[in-house]
């Protein structure tokens, strides 16, 4: 991987908070070249610091989805493996490794209650996972 500078912290940046930013904008607010701007995201894209673009959903705009927080224990050293198969998990959105007594806590969403209890077991199952704990999101509220 690649080690970033300001420039390329700045395009992330940028990215972050509109990943359809045209390169010709990247340039504009950096002032560099167009040329310069683009070879900088070629090279985080070749160097895996991006690895996709994508949708971020305001989290009223589903109102019927359901929405919970995961706090996953993990046996042994499985973080990886346990990681890897959740990632293939379509009810997974967000997984987040962390410290204390939770090892990973994923983003669950589902489009009814079956279907989340449905996700809930599958997760469970997956080898490696020791322990979770669950809590649905009720509302949503703006920092």
């Amino acid at each position: 991987m690649p080690l970033l500078d300001d420039t390329d912290r700045e395009i992330l940046s940028i990215l972050r908070a509109d990943a359809r930013t045209p390169v010709a904008v990247l340039a504009q607010r950096l002032r560099i070249a167009r040329g310069t701007a683009q070879a900088r995201l070629r090279k985080l894209e070749e160097g895996g610091v991006i690895t996709g673009y994508t949708v971020r959903l305001r989290p009223d705009s589903e109102p019927q989805r359901i929405r919970a927080w995961m706090s996953i224990a993990v046996e042994g050293n499985a973080a990886t493996t346990v990681i890897h198969a959740l990632r293939g998990e379509p009810a997974v959105g967000t997984l987040h490794t962390t410290n204390g007594r939770w090892d990973i806590v994923a983003e669950v969403r589902a489009e009814s209650l079956e279907s989340f209890d449905a996700a809930l077991t599958r997760i469970r199952m997956t080898p490696g996972i020791a322990n979770t704990e669950t809590s649905i999101l009720l509302s949503t509220y703006k920092a």
